[in-house]
């Protein structure tokens, strides 16, 4: 029963866990304990269908814990969890909860991108199925009694003509349905324990999906270990909450053999350029900010840098999809407007 309650709970945003952690921290700073501040925020949250604020406040109310109320209640990220407990354990989580609050932000706007670049070619792919089913459905058979009834038999040039047209449409159609199964089923799949296999699929089929996943995964591990640094935490311990912030198994092996090579006896300059995590250009530049002092601020300039690598990506992505789209689309359907178009044409011109 608890995980049928748990199935229905809605997916919490990066923009609200920003908010949230914006509002712990704001807070804190003020002097207001949390036990009162998630009061007020469940007040205002009213008799929601699914209350999140009532949820932490209930959890607080029988561990005196705020991380023990995140734990209980699986939509909040491991990651954000974990932080929220050694803040606590620690003192720090004012810093910590402005530092999540940041990263959070980050990942809306990466996710704003993403969403941007697989929402535009399904509008222009819809479009496109839209306008040749209305050829195919409305105007062919128009045109066929056209040319019927000025006694233009099957055999001849014209109907023929119509007919490629009518089957070109069709075998585009046939090819846009087939690959909104094959999206369908990976979206499926990429909810099973089937996800890495699918994930290595799609990137195999469209190497710069891989590109832009590698320097995803790279802008979070900097921006981690960003906030970490920044909050105090040594290097070993920041290395080691990579996997709940990591989605990607690749990135975490090479987080994983970073903290292995240090614990050899490796500096972290050393362990982090021979992992190929990071560019060659941003590791000089982790090297510097080490030997000055400012690794924290370093880190989040990385994780900055390769966040609008991400997003000018997806950028790229689309603009590539985009006029493919326009073309395919321009394509089919001037094929099926000459082919009824040149029909017309020829027994125009035969008209005395």
């Amino acid at each position: 029963m608890a995980k049928e309650q748990n199935a229905k709970k809605r997916k919490i945003t990066p923009e609200e866990l920003s908010s949230f952690c914006a509002q712990i921290a704001l807070m804190l700073d003020s002097g207001m304990t949390l036990y009162d501040g998630i009061e007020m925020l469940a007040a205002e949250e009213g008799q929601e269908a699914d209350p999140v604020y009532a949820t932490i406040l209930g959890g607080m109310q029988n561990t005196g814990s705020l991380y023990e109320a995140l734990r209980q209640d699986d939509r909040w990220p491991q990651y954000m969890v974990q932080m929220v407990g050694i803040g606590e354990e620690t003192g720090r989580l004012e810093d910590i909860m402005l530092s999540l609050s940041q990263y959070y932000e980050r990942e809306g706007r990466i996710r704003t991108a993403a969403t941007s670049a697989i929402t535009y070619p399904l509008v222009l792919g819809a479009m496109l199925v839209v306008i040749i089913l209305v050829l195919l459905m409305r105007v062919l058979p128009v045109f066929n009694r056209v040319l019927d009834s000025l006694g233009v038999g099957a055999s001849e040039g014209g109907s023929v003509l119509m007919n490629a047209g009518a089957v070109v449409g069709w075998v585009v159609l046939a090819l846009i349905a087939l690959v909104g199964v094959a999206a369908l089923v990976c979206i499926i799949l990429l909810r099973t324990p089937y996800r890495d296999k699918v994930m290595h699929l799609i990137q195999t089929c469209f190497p710069p999906l891989k590109k832009i996943n590698a320097k995803l995964s790279s802008a979070r591990v900097a921006s981690m270990l960003s906030l970490m640094l920044s909050s105090g935490f040594p290097m070993e311990s920041a290395l080691e909450m990579a996997p709940y912030a990591l989605t990607d198994k690749e990135a975490a092996k090479r987080v994983e053999g970073i903290r292995l090579a240090m614990q050899d006896g490796a500096t972290f300059t050393e362990a982090l350029s021979a992992s190929k995590l990071f560019e060659d250009f941003h590791n000089r530049m982790i090297r510097v900010g080490a030997a000055s002092g400012h690794e924290p601020q370093v880190m989040a300039k990385i994780a900055s840098l390769y966040e609008e690598q991400v997003e000018d990506g997806f950028s790229r992505l689309v603009a590539i999809i985009e006029p493919t789209l326009v073309a395919l689309l321009s394509v089919v359907i001037g094929a099926i407007l000459l082919s009824v178009m040149l029909p017309m044409a020829g027994i125009l011109s035969n008209l005395p």
